[in-house]
């Protein structure tokens, strides 16, 4: 069986690996071996997870404060195991640091480099990547034609799901070196961002989005997504008037996201805005401009005032839970 390295590096609060590297790990599953790469030491509990997402190898550093250095050591230590591996594939998130992580594997791997991708299949001798083009009009298909490939894959692209209890393995664990160059560049200083009590939005299963219609008042964009469990987003029309921080911008310039609800309030619909969202699962559109753009996309559709519409919502999820 063919291996499919995935880089382990995003723990939530808990210690436990993140939504998005569970979905990584499930897609690798289900084309071929799925091996990890964790950068620092795997602990007990780590590698117990891990096989139960069907991993059978482990290959890790020992240098716990990877985390205090820039990109270059993790993108090192990726291209390592999966030289050490012979994979045919390498699979990451698609961040800032995932891609970045892509691009420098490739190049030491010698590797295509494929990003955006919404699904991955293997397709006789190759493994195949899926992309949602042109602001999501067409799904292509995509593999490198070196040896190994390096894959950026979207955020809820898949549903993440353990392995049958008969197919956990027995973890084997492998320490992987890596080049001492890489280490040139560390982080000297962090600033924690302010923490809103929502996931972030490229892990969340539910977002609600803001444009120019909430004309500088996000609360009731905010309200609704805090009953949602939601995460909020933003139209760049939004950010460049100042209303959000630009880390919420969701778009062609912004993050591409592909959650199982997305709710797009006051939002045009633009096609820069249609290729950052349009390959959520379910799409939710509150607009009172009924020939808006956004209505093409929208599975739902509701043609009225957000600041009327979003606070009936609001009152209509809370009587509904208690």
């Amino acid at each position: 069986m063919t291996a499919i390295v995935v880089y382990v590096d995003q723990l939530d609060a808990s210690g436990k690996i993140s939504t998005t590297v569970a979905q990584l790990l499930t897609l690798a599953r289900g084309a071929g071996e799925p091996v990890a790469v964790v950068a620092g030491p795997a602990s007990a509990e780590l590698l117990a997870e891990l096989g139960a997402y069907g991993v059978a190898r482990v290959l890790h550093s020992e240098q716990a404060e990877l985390g205090e250095f820039l990109v270059a050591p993790k993108a090192d230590l990726v291209a390592q195991a999966a030289a050490a591996v012979s994979a045919s594939a390498v699979l990451v998130d698609n961040s800032a640091t995932g891609k970045e992580i892509a691009a420098r594997a490739g190049i030491a791997l010698n590797a295509g480099v494929i990003t955006d991708a919404v699904s991955v299949t293997y397709d006789g001798d190759a493994l195949v990547a899926h992309k949602s083009v042109l602001a999501g009009s067409y799904t292509v298909e995509a593999r490198a034609t070196s040896a190994v490939s390096v894959i950026s894959v979207k955020a809820h692209s898949v549903e993440a799901s353990l392995a049958s209890e008969a197919a956990v393995p027995a973890v084997e664990v492998v320490e992987v070196a890596f080049a001492a160059a890489s280490l040139g560049a560390r982080v000297t200083k962090r600033t924690a961002r302010a923490a809103s009590g929502r996931p972030e939005l490229e892990d969340a299963r539910i977002i609600v989005a803001g444009g120019r219609g909430v004309d500088g008042d996000f609360s009731p964009v905010e309200e609704l997504a805090d009953v949602l469990g939601a995460a909020v987003g933003a139209s760049r029309a939004a950010t460049d008037a100042g209303w959000i921080s630009h880390a919420s911008q969701v778009g062609q310039t912004g993050k591409k996201v592909s959650p199982a609800l997305y709710i797009s309030v006051g939002i045009s619909g633009a096609i820069q805005q249609k290729a950052g969202m349009q390959t959520s699962k379910l799409i939710v559109a509150v607009n009172k401009d009924s020939e808006s753009p956004i209505f093409e996309i929208a599975d739902f559709g509701i043609v009225g005032d957000l600041f009327k519409v979003l606070p009936q919502a609001v009152e209509e999820i809370k009587k509904r839970r208690a």
